[in-house]
């Protein structure tokens, strides 16, 4: 791994007004990540995962606090952010291909021509095995699908940071496991640095460098975090074997289920 820091949260807080008053969602956020690292944000519900995840993409401005990227603090959306919803986030009335095109020609139009944008948008599509669905309209695909056209317009726009917000949640398990093992080779192969929130132990030990556990909110925080070493690349088979996979297996829900499961019941 790149020990070059890549992104830094300083004392990040945020908070809400609601109608039912001030909603302090996060608490003294301090988090570094090296450049080419794999982080996940995992935690219960409500723990402020996607909300320190927008912080990151620029879509909302912390309360308290920095965060900064390639040394520039982060103060609003960027191409160099890519960013993967929960859900879809298509346009509806342009298909699979236009919409992952809007995106490439955004970043890419000024410097190469119509046949290389056309080109990416096509490589896109078919890193995520949507190239069949390439003319259809979100409408005329499934949940699944749709999702993948988001991922497929994420890593068209080759990012230094690819931020995802559960982007697998919605696929069936063979399609999940087929675009983790993907963006597995993908990251390496671009040295992208990933910052992605996940609800899927499995999935967090499988893909990161380190798994940061945030305690339950509100004022949610980062509660432990986990290195994990197991070599690159990984097998899903034979790490589903292997003792030390176990071990952090173990180690995050022992945090998810036990050390954060008796303040949340004190709390209901």
């Amino acid at each position: 791994m790149v020990a070059k820091k890549f992104i830094e949260v300083l004392g990040a807080e945020m908070v809400f007004d609601t109608r039912k008053g001030r909603f302090h969602a996060l608490r003294n956020i301090n988090l570094t990540v090296a450049q080419g690292e794999f982080v996940t944000l995992i935690g219960h519900s409500g723990c402020g995962k996607s909300t320190l995840l927008n912080l990151l993409a620029g879509l909302t401005r912390a309360t308290a606090g920095a965060l900064i990227c390639a040394g520039r603090e982060i103060d609003g959306p960027s191409p160099e952010r890519g960013v993967v919803f929960q859900n879809h986030s298509l346009l509806p009335w342009l298909s699979c291909f236009d919409n992952v095109y809007l995106a490439v020609e955004r970043v890419f139009g000024a410097r190469e021509d119509r046949d290389q944008l056309r080109e990416r948008t096509a490589n896109a599509l078919a890193m995520v095995g949507l190239t069949a669905a390439a003319g259809k309209r979100p409408y005329e695909i499934s949940g699944g699908m749709k999702q993948r056209v988001g991922i497929a317009r994420a890593l068209s726009m080759e990012p230094k940071v690819l931020l995802m917000d559960e982007p697998f949640g919605a696929l069936d398990a063979l399609t999940r496991a087929h675009l983790q093992d993907e963006l597995l080779r993908i990251v390496a192969q671009t040295g992208s640095t990933v910052v992605m929130v996940t609800h899927d132990v499995d999935e967090a030990v499988l893909l990161s460098d380190r798994i940061v556990m945030m305690t339950n909110g509100p004022a949610a925080t980062i509660g432990e975090i986990a290195e994990v070493r197991l070599p690159r690349p990984r097998d899903r088979v034979a790490l589903a074997h292997d003792p030390l996979y176990m071990e952090y297996r173990k180690q995050v829900l022992e945090f998810l289920y036990h050390r954060q499961a008796v303040p949340a019941k004190a709390a209901a």
